[in-house]
């Protein structure tokens, strides 16, 4: 646990100093926004726990609208921009209460199990709306988008989030263990913060280039899969 130098006035470092990373994207932009956040809750007393579910309503309201809309876009119904502007601002401060929350819950001590798993659950309801958005874009744009590439792109989108949750306990690995500037952008394709803003600036100012946004990250995702499956068989043979 992260001694705070004043811990009944936590500052934006304090909470900045205790993140858990996910890329250099998410640690540029992502998690200094939710150090802003865990200030504001714990000025106003909220629970790490509310700042979850806050993130959960807006990033599922964010997906929602995208779906609900991507018909008219691809239709001409709708401006193109008025969807991307949903998705990239709403996907983004929903992934920075995703940062926040838990920076409140290790500078104040309010961790727990049931938090954790809350965290965890809103995480996957999240992105498999994330999910449903892209898809229903891709679909609306390219009607003869094949099922198996749905298929694939919703099934290794989770690998992600799986990996995540493998490398958080105490039998967690890495297959690059290099941080030099090279690497960590290389590893951008993986961070999430650096995915959703990609996606939204594809429905932004190019939703027809979707269809080549699920392809891209399916083989990313579908990629990385086989190569931690291979990481892992190996060391569990030595």
């Amino acid at each position: 646990m992260t001694t705070l130098a004043e811990p009944s006035h936590p500052t934006l470092s304090d909470f900045y100093r205790v993140n858990r990373g996910g890329g250099l994207f998410s640690e540029s932009v992502s998690q200094w926004l939710g150090a802003g956040f865990a200030v504001v809750g714990h000025r106003l007393g909220l629970r790490p726990t509310a700042l979850t579910i806050t993130n959960l309503v807006i990033g599922l309201s964010a997906s929602v609208a995208v779906i609900a809309l991507a018909e008219p876009v691809a239709a001409g119904r709708v401006p193109a921009w008025i969807v991307g502007v949903l998705a990239l601002v709403g996907w983004q401060v929903a992934y920075a209460l995703d940062c926040a929350d838990g920076q409140l819950a290790r500078v104040t001590g309010q961790g727990s199990a049931a938090g954790a798993r809350v965290d965890v659950l809103c995480d996957v309801a999240a992105q498999i709306a994330l999910v449903a958005a892209l898809t229903a874009t891709t679909v609306a744009q390219a009607q003869s988008t094949p099922t198996w590439l749905v298929a694939t792109f919703a099934g290794t989108w989770m690998v992600n989030l799986v990996t995540s949750v493998m490398q958080s306990g105490p039998n967690a690995a890495s297959m690059v263990t290099s941080t030099s500037l090279p690497v960590r952008l290389a590893k951008l394709v993986r961070d999430y913060g650096a995915v959703i803003f990609v996606a939204g600036l594809v429905l932004l100012f190019a939703p027809a280039l979707t269809l080549w946004v699920v392809v891209a990250f399916t083989v990313v995702n579908g990629g990385f899969l086989l190569a931690s499956i291979a990481f892992s068989a190996r060391a569990s043979l030595r």
